[in-house]
């Protein structure tokens, strides 16, 4: 029978999809490193917790979780050592050593008490003991169906094998039957998903996501699906056309009017508005809510703080704002997703003051419920503009990539949006010729690169940094890591920008052999005494380190040797924490915009207000990348296309600054993301925009 039973159990962690997709997020298994951070965030969700990860690969500290301080030597654990859970957060088959593990762990569970534990464990006594112990801590909650939870619950709250033999064989039979109606039960039907208001309302979407959020609130969060919820939610100023990067108004009701110095910016505002809250949409409301992005203090404050130097109600409909110097791309900061027009009844002005779970603005929906893992978005039917094809949308978050993958595959829900792995992707693609759903592709704005730290050795020497350019095979990249996922890049302005210039392929083209050898061999290195460079990357990041291995590979065996790269993992908060202080030579980094201009692409990795030529930058953008590139050219660049309202003259100017990227090399432009959303076929209205938002309100369900 206890045979059996350990087949059963092994039998059922091959359910384990299946019971995601059919009842819910039940369980979740995450690194320890980000225990406190989940647990702030969802604090009703049941987690389930390894090893893996209590110590990150390079990190200077070690966090370990209330529930393991227990253990002696916690910071010695390690991956290898770990024992296996019986739910993952990726589908996984059970190996033999996940097996023997599971049999150790059910053996010593059903010792009596004080019991000296003498089986051989994969792992030592102590450790399995602890696993033992915090598996026994576990609550099933959010299940829909209440029956199995509350059997599993006490099950596992009774340590599964209760230590009177008399009632031994009766809880093991309650088991076995307890694992066969969960898998039976747990075969997902094309009709069900996450969402109980999908179900009751068949006109409303459900998207899943693997993206989190740390507040709803537009003055301080600062993450991708928030901005694209207040895309949503609210309406800004101004935004863009579908479909094109072309600036309309929204709120305002022309585009600004601007002075002669470029510093006032006079703009008229709409009078048929109203909030979700019922107060009326005016001048006084739309001065509230910039005054409140900049001076409470949240994360994107800088994005107006560095520009305004104040914003006044001038009438009832008449808006003035005036700035610190002239930007000509201004225009495109009041269309940034997270200055939307919020209530004055319903938030404070203050550094500080923000409520993360409130969202009142003016456009096509109102937040009705933000969940643990769904953020319920209802119809606005007092919304002044185009009334939406749907009837509301659930946003169902999930804890990885692989139960976002196995929940759309099992119609869970309707809609697969970001972000999914690349074997993933291809997985989907192969079924679309088959008509099973739809995949639609957007150019992203995202950009990968390299940065360069021109203050460390050998990347002081402009050869290193051109060789290091020059062996870079960008389609190997995109074909090997990406799947064909992504778009070669050769600046850091992206391709769907019209001051876009490949200067990179221009100059060294792709996995250019010769000329790195030879550029090596200027600067002095050679197989016999050959140039080390450190790579550096989030060690969480399974396409970086990839790609790390990748560039290791291309430099050891076409370079013979003249050229060493040494691959260097660090947990991501650690990195940075210490990229601005020149920890790292080299590190493998992204950027999203966070307004739509070509601005947003060279000011933040070029600029910098304080150093010198000899010194390399001590303050500014390029210090805060952790290249401390300084340039006395680029700066007076940076500063004359901020102030100049002629776009032809602008890219004149964006044509030199990129000219000067190659010649100086601070950065290795390598690919630029694509965006892709899978969905039912019966899902129409879907256009990813260039802004990597998405309208909701032109989806439709049929």
């Amino acid at each position: 029978m206890f045979q059996s039973l350990i087949g059963i159990i092994g039998y059922f962690e091959q359910f384990y999809t299946k019971l995601y997709a059919a009842m819910g997020k039940v369980i979740v298994s995450i690194p320890n490193r980000d225990y406190r951070l989940f647990r702030e965030r969802h604090p009703e969700t049941l987690t389930i917790f390894s090893f893996r990860g209590a110590v990150a690969p390079g990190a200077t500290k070690t966090i370990i979780p209330d529930h393991l301080k227990s253990v002696k030597n916690a910071e010695t654990l390690t991956q290898r050592d770990a024992p296996t859970p019986l739910f993952s957060d990726r589908p996984q088959t059970q190996t033999p050593s996940a097996i023997a593990r599971l049999k150790t762990i059910i053996k010593i569970l059903h010792l009596p008490s004080g019991a000296k534990n003498d089986v051989k464990s994969p792992v030592d006594q102590e450790k399995t003991e602890t696993f033992i112990r915090y598996y026994r801590r576990f609550r099933i909650e959010n299940i829909k169906k209440p029956m199995f939870a509350r059997s599993l619950n006490q099950t596992l709250q009774s340590g599964w094998f209760p230590r009177r033999r008399g009632q031994s064989i009766l809880h093991l039979i309650s088991l076995f039957c307890l694992c066969w109606f969960l898998a039976v039960s747990c075969t997902p039907r094309s009709t069900q998903t996450n969402s109980p208001s999908s179900q009751t309302n068949p006109e409303r979407i459900t998207m899943g996501t693997t993206l989190n959020i740390r507040t709803l609130d537009p003055a301080d969060a600062y993450d991708a699906l928030s901005n694209d919820i207040f895309y949503n939610v609210g309406d800004r100023l101004y935004t863009y056309s579908l479909g094109n990067t072309t600036l309309i108004p929204q709120l305002a009701t022309a585009l600004p009017t601007v002075s002669e110095d470029g510093l006032t910016y006079t703009i008229a505002v709409r009078q048929d508005v109203v909030f979700h809250d019922g107060t009326p949409f005016n001048a006084i409301a739309m001065a509230f809510s910039l005054k409140r992005f900049i001076e409470n203090g949240g994360q994107p404050a800088f994005l107006l703080a560095d520009t305004v130097k104040s914003v006044e109600a001038t009438g009832d409909y008449e808006l003035t704002i005036i700035l610190k110097q002239p930007f000509a791309a201004f225009p495109n900061l009041l269309a940034v997703a997270g200055t939307l027009a919020v209530s004055p009844e319903a938030y404070e002005l203050g550094a500080g003051k923000f409520q993360p779970q409130t969202l009142v603005g003016t456009g096509p929906y109102k937040l009705a419920e933000n969940g643990v893992d769904v953020i319920r978005l209802d119809v606005f039917d007092q919304y002044w503009g185009e009334k939406p094809q749907n009837q509301g949308i659930d946003i169902q978050r999930f804890s990885s990539p692989a139960n976002l993958f196995n929940s759309f595959r099992s119609d869970a829900v309707d809609i697969a949006y970001l972000s999914l792995e690349p074997d993933q992707v291809k997985s989907l693609q192969g079924e679309v010729e088959k008509g099973k759903w739809q995949m639609i592709t957007a150019d992203g704005n995202t950009i990968n690169y390299m940065v360069l730290n021109l203050n460390s050795e050998p990347l002081n020497q402009l050869e290193v940094r051109q060789a290091l350019v020059a062996i870079v095979d960008r389609n190997l990249i995109n074909e090997r890591i990406l799947r064909g996922q992504g778009e070669p890049l050769y600046s850091l302005i992206p391709t769907t920008f019209e001051s876009y210039k490949p200067v990179f392929e221009d100059s060294y083209g792709d996995a250019n052999i010769e000329r790195a050898k030879a550029l090596l061999e200027q600067a002095g290195y050679t197989p016999e005494n050959p140039a080390v460079v450190e790579v550096w990357y989030a060690s969480g990041n399974n396409k970086r380190a990839t790609l790390a291995s990748t560039l290791k590979a291309l430099a050891t065996e076409k370079l013979d040797g003249a050229l060493q790269l040494e691959l260097k993992g660090v947990e991501a908060t650690t990195a940075f924490e210490n990229l601005d202080k020149g920890v790292y030579p080299t590190f493998l980094l992204d950027w999203y915009a966070d307004f739509l201009d070509a601005d947003n692409y060279l000011q933040p990795f070029l600029d910098c207000a304080e150093g010198s030529p000899e010194t390399g930058c001590t303050k500014g953008a390029s210090q805060s990348q952790g290249s401390f590139y300084y340039s006395d050219r680029v700066n007076e660049l940076i500063d004359q296309q901020r102030r100049e309202q002629d776009p032809q003259a602008r890219q004149l100017i964006f044509d030199e600054l990129q000219a000067i990227l190659i010649k100086d090399v601070p950065y290795i432009p390598l690919w630029q993301d694509k965006n892709f959303i899978f969905a039912d076929d019966n899902i129409s209205g879907i256009q990813p925009q260039l802004t990597q938002q998405l309208p909701f309100w032109t989806l439709s369900k049929s």
